[in-house]
């Protein structure tokens, strides 16, 4: 073999082992998109704050504006609070018997937390209020983001401004009432009800100390919801949470004598 046959070999062995190396080099691949950046959770609203509602449909503005006009007319008794005591419309004849007489309004607001009714008290709710009782029962819609303490604190200033804003009327604070499991996607959630229930009994606990014996009366009226298993009766509550016309009958019914006490 001559030199110039050995130097043709040589240049194509190289030629062939640089085309394997190229060959073996793994394919260039595009790295993957960037997994999206998780989702910041919803903020969580000061429960003592004043906080105008969030809501689309403009069902809490005109509400409020219901409110402000309702407050120009004579009030002896006065309903505070969110979508339990709104509910009272569903039984015209039982608030009717019960307080028909007493020129009473009705200031509750479905899906209302303490916040918002502070902010509907800072925005003229009560101005020119000279009602002689005001019922305040608000505090549920918080159980789910908000401790007892803070809901305590939030009643508390609630209480303050009733007091500052109508400074001639008592302030019968009731229990929080009590609630059972509600169904999520179908399937009831015994655990959220059980976490629920152990702040509602702290708020209790807490809201008791307001009860000075004359201006500020607290009551528990909770036992009255309850069947002999301790459980809620669907007949009373059947969504576990608002009362049926039975429901609020025994709500009237126990909180009459507190507050004809308190009208004196």
């Amino acid at each position: 073999m001559n030199k110039n046959t050995l130097r043709r070999l040589c240049v194509a062995l190289s030629a062939t082992v640089l085309a394997s190396l190229v060959c073996a080099q793994p394919a260039p691949t595009t790295p993957p998109p960037a997994a999206p950046a998780a989702a910041a959770p919803a903020a969580r609203e000061d429960a003592s704050a004043a906080i105008e509602k969030k809501d689309p449909r403009g069902r809490f503005q005109r509400l409020h504006a219901e409110f402000l006009e309702r407050a120009k007319s004579p009030i002896q008794v006065l309903f505070l609070g969110d979508s339990i005591t709104e509910g009272w419309r569903k039984a015209p004849h039982i608030w009717d018997y019960f307080y028909g007489m007493l020129q009473p309004a009705n200031f509750g607001i479905g899906g209302d937390q303490t916040q918002h009714v502070i902010w509907r008290i800072e925005n003229g709710e009560l101005d020119g209020v000279k009602a002689k009782v005001v019922v305040l029962m608000l505090g549920t819609n918080n159980t789910g983001q908000h401790t007892a303490d803070e809901i305590i604190a939030a009643d508390k200033k609630i209480v303050e401004m009733i007091r500052a804003k109508v400074p001639g009327a008592k302030v019968l604070v009731l229990a929080v009432f009590p609630r059972g499991p509600r169904k999520v996607k179908g399937v009831l959630d015994e655990a959220d009800s059980n976490r629920r229930m152990e702040v509602i009994n702290a708020v209790n606990a807490g809201l008791a100390k307001f009860d000075d014996g004359k201006t500020v009366r607290f009551l528990n009226i909770n036992e009255r919801f309850l069947g002999q298993d301790g459980k809620i009766p669907h007949f009373i509550m059947p969504d576990q949470l608002h009362p049926s016309p039975a429901g609020y009958q025994l709500w009237a019914e126990a909180m009459q004598p507190l507050l004809t006490e308190m009208l004196k």
